[in-house]
């Protein structure tokens, strides 16, 4: 109350204080929404001041008040032709940040004079409002020719203005996937010549753009490298990157080899100088030049002395420059960096060391006239007897066996001193390979694997099918003295293992031992192929691309973009680019699919991805910022009206006791659906349970609470029990890592009485029937409509092994399942079905499965790359249930 009578102050520095006030409220997140029309009202001022900060109140509640905001238009056209240019920009600014549709028809004129203003400044800021306004509506700005004006910028005489231009048509590029920058002669000279005037992040977009820029000839790509040159000496890291991108683009398409060389060496002083700055930016261009490495080794041969590892690196910057050693060592330099490995192999971090070690095995491969003094320095680690030492040694030992067969086998009787000490996988399975692979040389090769065999049953899958393999080997170098052996381990494989790799692999061995000794031995101990040091390297493609892409994060991660950013393209303009094709694909399927999936329903069962508000929560389950800052939720955008249903009985999952006092039931509903965990409490305790916080930790498909409380309409008293229907939802950021839980495992809940503060943990019973949802099948024309909208990145598929099902069986099993079966067709190769379901009734998931030839495959698409994966898993989880 007191802040809306300073707001409607007459005094002019009371009210300025006022509104200060209130943006302090707004940036701590208090809500002060509620004097938006007193705010609104001090826009009318001659203080520019207090204007911006008006304005920025404007930005933050415009969503929220899209009607009242529209009281403001008449002031932003005013300001937009104010004699300030500051506040004809300012306006034009705020418009272009207020994202609500009905004002975007109001800005088009304001910015059309804004571009084409005499003053520099408003023209740069009205430059960036364009890609702004498309991201809001790209029709409009295609329609009002803003395009063709931002293309006009690139060639004005002001360098900040280029900039702002160039940055804008760069945006709107990667958001529409358009090529709408177009360089020629004339905009070429213009960009190079704003590059020495503009701000530094201006140099970065011109460089960026030039990179993308492909030169007539090899005589305009000198010329624009010259140019850029000077750029390499920046102070600021990201102009240093982009000119690197520049100059590594354009070095393929010079034929001059002398000049090529010379470009080349201007390349390494910059990259070097960056390994001089903060940790942070050390380990981004780190991970740029080890693109560089591989593209162009040549360019820092010689520099190899700048990556050996300080005493106080971080280790992840450590980790980076042990690559970037392997990737530069040469004979010239392999003397040099064994002593610096060997220094890191006596390091205390153990991670660091396992890594030197292994360094050291792929300088081995890498360089065969070194590989002899290689060993000497791994024999020389495993001769202090440290674990982890012993460890890697052996395994990188077992790798330089399989590069040089034959060569270096004196060295097994010191590794077979440790076997004792061997307790990780890998490493066990190292030196059971070669004993295996060796064992005609070794004396007491038997002995030595029978060491092993006594705990066969309790060793990790990979030791087993080495020791499979190895008895095999043994037996069929010693068949008189070890017949007992394989035969003990070949039951053990195919009768007492429930590991189908280990079974199968045994059933092989066994048979081919039975019918075809001599075939046994051709498989079993046929010539290996000799292998390279190319474990770390890339794809040419991808190495290509990725070098496009340097001083971005995708040459951070060494991933393409698109394997980490999702871009979100309308569906209407999808429909609009691929609709021939798509009505040809689409009648040609509906005369294929056959008669069950024909089911007409009035809506396709979409659903939209949407950021919903959450309550303030509790961390009940030490989840950190998942349970707050969730990359999104699934909320449904039509409600149906469907018969609830309750598909499985009520039971006990919190006793008495082990809730201290508070009994807990609960089973799997639907309602108009949406899934329902029906909850029911039972409180013997003295505390009335009014209020209470619940949580659920990571799960299969990250089902949680759609809200983080439970508000009952009145108290549960002592001996009396109380119901509540808890409404669940999706979060991708809940989701358990692949592999390290199953579609069954139990939901991991914990719930906190907000009265008593009491915690309270248990397990929910999951139930896969549930928490697919019950609606049936989508009809034929809505299930092709929607797998033509999902892109193809968003699919994931497999081949199952060893699997055969008639397709009538396939339907009834995923069907039990609420798995529905949408329609099918034959081609040549075989029979193809399609199938939908719904998780937790929010998200759709498409199923292909194809029989070819005795083959199963199986294609699922979701909408939400995060769920294809555990959708496909329990698809594979199902058949094979």
């Amino acid at each position: 109350h007191e802040l809306r009578l300073e707001l409607q102050s007459p005094n002019r520095d009371k009210k300025k204080d006022a509104v200060k006030k209130v943006i302090a409220n707004m940036t701590v997140g208090k809500d002060v929404s509620m004097l938006f029309t007193d705010v609104i009202n001090c826009i009318q001022t001659e203080n520019i001041e207090l204007k911006k900060l008006v304005y920025l109140y404007l930005i933050n509640y415009a969503k929220t008040q899209p009607e009242l905001t529209l009281l403001a238009v008449n002031t932003f056209v005013k300001d937009a032709k104010d004699p300030n240019p500051l506040i004809r920009a300012l306006a034009v600014r705020t418009m272009g940040c207020i994202r609500v549709e009905k004002i975007t028809e109001y800005l088009c004129e304001p910015l059309r004079r804004a571009l084409r203003d005499d003053d520099p400044y408003v023209r740069k800021t009205a430059a960036v409002c364009v890609a702004k306004l498309y991201d809001i509506n790209a029709g409009l700005v295609e329609d009002q020719g803003f395009l063709q004006v931002l293309r006009d910028l690139v060639c004005d005489p002001n360098p900040t203005v280029v900039a702002n231009a160039v940055a804008a048509l760069s945006e709107i590029a990667d958001t529409s996937s358009k090529d709408v920058m177009e360089i020629n002669s004339s905009t070429l000279q213009k960009l190079l010549a704003a590059l020495n005037e503009c701000t530094e992040w201006g140099q970065v977009f011109i460089l960026d753009s030039l990179a993308k820029y492909t030169p007539v000839d090899c005589v305009e790509a000198e010329s624009i490298i010259e140019r850029v040159t000077p750029r390499l000496q920046h102070a600021n890291s990201a102009v240093v990157m982009s000119a690197v991108k520049v100059t590594l683009s354009y070095l393929d398409l010079i034929d001059n080899k002398e000049m090529e060389k010379i470009f080349s060496r201007k390349l390494a002083p910059p990259l070097v100088t960056l390994l001089n700055s903060e940790p942070e930016i050390q380990y981004v261009a780190l991970r740029n030049i080890n693109l560089i490495v591989q593209k162009r080794p040549k360019i820092l041969e010689h520099e190899i002395k700048v990556f050996f590892c300080k005493y106080n690196d971080p280790i992840y910057v450590k980790m980076e420059k042990l690559e970037i050693i392997i990737r530069l060592v040469s004979d010239r330099n392999i003397e040099q960096v064994l002593l610096e490995l060997k220094e890191y192999a006596q390091e205390v971090d153990v991670d660091f060391v396992r890594k030197s070690v292994r360094a050291i095995g792929r300088c081995a491969i890498k360089l065969e006239r070194a590989a002899d003094r290689c060993i000497s320095v791994l024999l020389e680690l495993i001769v202090t007897k440290v674990n982890y030492v012993l460890q890697e040694g052996v395994i990188v030992i077992k790798d330089i066996f399989r590069r040089y067969p034959n060569k270096y086998e004196s060295v097994i009787g010191k590794l077979c001193e440790n076997l004792e000490t061997l307790d990780e996988p890998e490493a066990k399975a190292s030196i059971i390979w070669i004993i295996g692979e060796y064992a005609e040389r070794i004396d007491n090769a038997d002995e030595q694997l029978d060491h092993f065999l006594e705990t066969f049953e309790e060793e990790s899958a990979e030791v087993q099918l080495q020791l499979l393999t190895a008895t095999v080997k043994l037996f069929l170098k010693q068949p008189d003295t070890t017949q007992d052996m394989v035969q003990r381990v070949l039951h053990m494989a195919t009768e007492d293992s429930d590991n189908p790799d280990l079974r199968d692999r045994g059933f092989i061995y066994w048979r081919l031992l039975s019918t075809n000794p001599e075939a046994a031995k051709a498989v079993v101990l046929g010539e290996k192929p000799t292998i390279a040091d190319d474990s770390f390297s890339l794809d040419p493609s991808l190495l290509d691309m990725l070098v496009g892409n340097i001083a971005t994060l995708s040459s951070v991660y060494h991933k393409p973009p698109e394997a980490f950013v999702t871009k979100s393209v309308p569906l209407r303009e999808k429909r609009d680019e691929m609709e021939e094709v798509f009505d040809e694909y689409e009648e040609e399927e509906s005369d294929e699919i056959n008669g069950e999936g024909s089911l007409e329903r009035d809506d396709n069962a979409s659903y939209t991805e949407n950021r919903i508000s959450k309550a303030p929560s509790v961390d009940l389950l030490d989840l950190g910022d998942s349970t707050e800052s969730n990359e999104m939720m699934f909320v449904s955008n039509k409600q149906r009206e469907i018969t609830d249903t309750i598909v499985s009985p009520k039971e006990i999952v919190c006793t008495l006791e082990q809730g201290q006092g508070v009994q807990i039931s609960t089973c799997w509903s639907s309602s108009n659906g949406q899934l329902l965990l029906e909850m029911e409490f039972k409180n013997m305790t003295e505390t009335p349970l009014l209020s209470l916080a619940i949580q659920f930790n990571k799960s299969y498909f990250g089902l949680v609470p759609a809200q983080p409380q439970i508000v009952f309409a009145s108290p549960i008293l002592y001996g009396n029990s109380g119901n509540y229907s808890l409404h669940m939802t999706l979060n991708p950021a809940l989701i358990a890592p692949f592999g390290s839980t199953n579609p069954m495992q139990p939901l991991q809940c914990a719930i906190k009485n907000m009265s008593s503060g009491l915690i309270v943990y248990f397990n929910v019973p999951q139930d896969i029937a549930a928490s697919l949802s019950s609606e049936g099948p989508l009809s034929v024309q809505n299930f092709l409509t929607n797998w033509q909208a999902i892109s193809e990145n968003m699919e994931m598929s497999s081949i199952l092994i060893n699997f055969s099902m008639e397709f009538e069986a396939v339907k009834s099993k995923l069907n039990a399942w609420n798995v529905h079966f949408v329609g099918q067709r034959e081609t040549q190769f075989g029979m193809i079905a399609y199938f939908s379901f719904k998780i937790a009734g929010l998200l759709l998931a498409l199923l292909e499965i194809s029989d070819e030839n005795g083959q199963f495959k199986i294609i699922v698409k979701t909408s939400a790359q995060a769920y294809a994966n555990p959708a496909k898993a329990l698809i594979e989880f199902l058949l094979k249930s």
